[in-house]
């Protein structure tokens, strides 16, 4: 059953292979094909990942039942090996269901007119160049989990940086530049670090492979050697996880990204670094690890609480959502850093929820901000529960997730993390320990604080405050207006848009040069105008509210993207040993328990 690690590999990357090919039936088609053909590839994938979930046995140890390992440079003694166990079979249906959920998005249902290829509007058009870096970093992503070979991870672990630069840099937000320029410098020179750690290892040990290496739990390293390589390996997966203070290229990737970036930045790049911290830092660097774990643990518990308050100063959706990954990203350290069966099983957890959650919780607001224009919260202007009840009431189901409510994933993740601080591993100062658990205990009720404040601000109250709304209504003329403005509820403000800057009444918007009126309670944007922010501004497809005349709530495309995630949400948090039966076995094979 080898073949299946080679097919997961084999048809994304072919997929976006026949994508360098130019096709005039495409064209002619109106994009249907590319559309079809992103479906398909990605939901061939999902399938394909399938495949050792249904065989998978729970005793698997180290490697599992699916393994590849070829020859792949025979005079360096490096080789092509792939495999797969409960630490890395969650991870990989994780990545191919967002990546495949992402296309659906942007795919499902029809077009509209020439060019119209994706759903929401990339910033920098180029559909076909999305989806062949979509599949492209997909690729990657799916090789960092499957990669049994020190080289091998790190090789792959490297190729999903470009694609995601990409991503941000051509189809994100204004400031898309910028963002993608600190993201790749940041991540390239925690890729530095990385490397040097694992040359390290290799010189070290003679052997690349990490099956052998977690086996013999750092035998044939001296403990200054490991504490060396830990330092060095942890700092560099640090810059991906991202901990604390390495993190401060997260928000403006998340706030530049599109929503697909962000979803996948969220969703799977961020468990790259911490998978490398169970794959690779812990198990192959057991001393290392002992003497390092308290001060992963203090950055652990710092970036939950700093998370947690820079959320509470957030006035944007998106940047709110991103340093929150920071807060629940140091839940997953702090279970690594007790290197306990019990954390490392709840960092495992954490991981895949966080991943579920986020990626919900990005797919709504980047929703929200295709309707109003803006994911600015004063801006939204409150009472979404009364305008969008079920976009405003799958917001709110996200939170509470976030939050950590019980009987849903987010819950046990954090809870054990801190149960495992309460008893650390043999040799680890227990008090410390305490301290961090309780501090993380703080970071929960800032949770649950950040979160409950945005809501009420959100979809609670009247809609009384004037928003950006380039997309409430259908698409107008040939307007260049760029400064519509919408009154919701009961505002009587003016509103001023384009270059005639038109006057109109209560709830009416005015937009482009051509001073197109709408009439009550409805909204006409044109032309380039109908972009604010940049990112998912404007649709490619049929606008979610196209001749509605007002903004439409939830959509078929948006549930067919959003339900699989939400049952899974529920699914792990009513029946949590789903995961755990998958993962302990393995974990205590990595953690060398009897």
């Amino acid at each position: 059953m080898s073949w299946v690690l080679i097919a997961l590999l084999g048809v994304p990357l072919a997929g976006a292979a026949v994508l360098l090919v130019p096709s005039r039936a495409d064209a002619a088609a109106g994009g249907r094909l590319l559309r079809t053909h992103a479906l398909v590839v990605s939901g061939v994938t999902f399938a394909l990942s399938l495949v050792p979930v249904a065989v998978f046995g729970g005793g698997d140890t180290t490697g599992g039942r699916f393994s590849t390992n070829l020859a792949w440079v025979p005079g360096l003694d490096l080789r092509f090996h792939l495999g797969v166990d409960g630490v890395s079979l969650p991870l990989v249906v994780l990545t191919t269901l967002l990546t495949f959920l992402c296309f659906v998005y942007l795919c499902w249902g029809r077009a509209d007119g020439p060019g119209q290829l994706l759903r929401p509007k990339p910033e920098g058009g180029r559909p076909r160049a999305l989806v062949f870096t979509l599949l492209i970093l997909e690729v990657g992503m799916i090789g960092t989990f499957l990669a049994l070979d020190l080289l091998l991870f790190f090789v792959f672990f490297e190729v999903v940086l470009i694609p995601m630069y990409f991503v941000i840099a051509i189809w994100g937000g204004r400031a898309r530049r910028a963002a993608a320029i600190k993201f790749i410098l940041y991540t390239l020179l925690g890729s530095v670090v990385l490397l040097l750690g694992l040359l390290f290892v290799w010189a070290q040990t003679g052997t690349l492979d990490m099956v052998a290496l977690a086996r013999a739990h750092g035998a044939g390293m001296s403990r200054s050697a490991q504490i060396l390589a830990f330092v060095a390996v942890g700092a560099g997966l640090a810059v991906k996880t991202p901990m604390w203070p390495l993190h401060t290229w997260l928000p403006a990737a998340h706030t530049e990204a599109p929503t697909v970036g962000s979803v996948l930045l969220a969703g799977v790049l961020l468990k790259m670094g911490t998978y490398g911290f169970a794959r690779i830092a812990i198990p192959i660097l057991p001393e290392g690890a002992a003497v390092v774990a308290p001060w992963l643990g203090a950055f652990a518990v710092i970036g939950i609480i700093y998370g947690s308050l820079a959320c509470l100063a957030q006035r944007d959706l998106k940047r709110m959502i991103a340093y929150s990954s920071i807060g629940h990203m140091g839940f997953v350290l702090l279970g690594f850093a007790t290197l306990t069966p019990v954390g490392v099983n709840a960092a495992l957890f954490g991981n895949i929820a966080h991943g579920l959650i986020t990626a919900l919780l990005f797919f709504v607001v980047g929703a929200i901000k295709e309707r109003y224009g803006t994911a600015d919260i004063p801006a939204l202007g409150g009472g979404m529960l009364s305008r969008l009840p079920r976009l405003a009431s799958l917001l709110t189901f996200a939170c509470v997730a976030s939050l950590g409510l019980p009987g849903l994933a987010g819950f046990w993740g954090e809870m054990l993390a801190l149960l495992g601080a309460f008893e650390p591993a043999t040799g680890l100062p227990r008090p410390l320990y305490l301290v961090f658990m309780a501090i993380g205990g703080i970071g929960t009720v800032l949770t649950a604080a950040y979160f409950l404040v945005m809501l009420s601000r959100v979809t609670h109250g009247r809609p009384t405050v004037t928003v950006h709304a380039p997309l409430l209504a259908s698409v107008g003329g040939p307007g260049e207006g760029t400064g519509a403005k919408a009154v919701v509820g009961e505002a009587a403000e003016d509103i001023r848009a384009g270059g005639g800057g038109s006057t109109t009444g209560r709830g009416d918007v005015t937009a482009g040069e051509g001073g197109s009126t709408a009439g009550e309670g409805d909204v006409t944007t044109g032309g380039e105008g109908s972009t604010a922010g940049g990112g998912d501004g404007g649709p490619l497809a049929a606008p979610a509210n196209a001749g509605a005349g007002r903004m439409r709530d939830v959509t078929g495309y948006e549930l067919a993207a959003w339900v699989p995630l939400v049952v899974l949400i529920v699914l792990l948090g009513l029946w949590p040993k789903v995961l755990l039966s998958i993962t302990d076995p393995v974990v205590q094979s990595l953690l060398g328990a009897p």
